[in-house]
């Protein structure tokens, strides 16, 4: 399980945009790092900028944003929400991420509940209590008609639109709540900065996995290793002494410790290499 949205990252030819690629250039600004415009667009100039970002904070300087930068990022540039909460008059946005729905109560004590799509398994949308701390107009692309940002301090978690209505009622996102357009818009003019956001539902257990498990997170495992090229065998779901060796090749090359055991940090190396490799820049 990866507690972070979607990795974002320099990808030559077909850059990564949104309101979270704008985020992370306004806070490497706020702390010095990027002075190119804030225009949404993951480009080589942001890259250079969070890497000696990265290199100064002594986190793994991979030029991708994880939830180590995002935590970072958030305790260093102040994102104090406290003065939103205390408005007087605020809607509420209700997300269970079991049955799949967001229900939104007005100021008037009615309330319409809407189909959402949410975070998958490996990347799920996290439980809690947030509120709005931004809202974009028109984002466009993956992220539709409208973007709300969460108070996550882990990641770049929003509530938005979509251009795939497909995923919707499904748990495939990289953690962010995605509405139909129509449905994104309804509810944008009426949700606040500081607008109280609950998530409820059943969380996702992620234990290490090692040698003698087996199971559909262990053929997960195989599978990504396998697109990276350090599995080449059958993936039948079972921690063999193959999969052992093959994490431990992983690890090697990425400067972990070489345990062969998949934790939580091999876990999200695995994912940031997986989605590098196969371009999923999807939120």
């Amino acid at each position: 399980m990866i507690y972070a949205s979607r990795f974002l990252r320099y990808e030559a030819g077909k850059p990564i945009y949104g309101p979270d690629v704008r985020e992370v250039q306004a806070k490497l600004a706020k702390l010095g790092y990027y002075e190119n415009a804030i225009d949404g667009v993951f480009g080589i100039k942001t890259e250079e900028a969070l890497l000696r970002f990265q290199k100064e904070y002594s986190i793994i300087a991979d030029g991708i944003v994880g939830k180590d930068t995002w935590n970072i990022f958030s305790f260093h540039t102040n994102d104090d929400v406290s003065p939103l909460i205390t408005q007087a008059k605020l809607p509420h946005i209700n997300i269970d991420v079991n049955k799949r729905q967001l229900t939104f109560f007005r100021l008037d004590k009615t309330s319409k509940t809407y189909k959402v799509a949410v975070g998958r398994p490996s990347n799920p949308t996290p439980l809690g209590n947030w509120v709005i701390v931004q809202k974009s107009l028109n984002p466009g692309g993956p992220f539709g008609a409208r973007w709300m940002r969460l108070s996550v301090p882990w990641g770049g978690y929003g509530i938005h639109g979509t251009n795939n209505p497909n995923s919707i009622g499904k748990a495939v996102s990289h953690g962010c709540i995605r509405l139909y357009n129509e449905d994104v818009i309804e509810i944008y003019n009426f949700t606040p900065l500081g607008t109280p956001v609950t998530i409820t539902g059943s969380g996702y257990s992620a234990k290490p996995l090692k040698k003698g498990d087996e199971g559909k997170d262990v053929r997960k495992i195989q599978k990504m290793l396998k697109k990276l090229g350090y599995y080449k065998y059958r993936i039948d779901g079972k921690f063999g002494e193959k999969t052992e060796q093959a994490v431990m090749r992983f690890q090697t090359k990425k400067g972990l410790l070489a345990d062969g055991i998949v934790g939580p940090v091999t876990y999200e190396t695995l994912y940031k290499a997986y989605d590098k490799a196969t371009k999923n820049t999807a939120p």
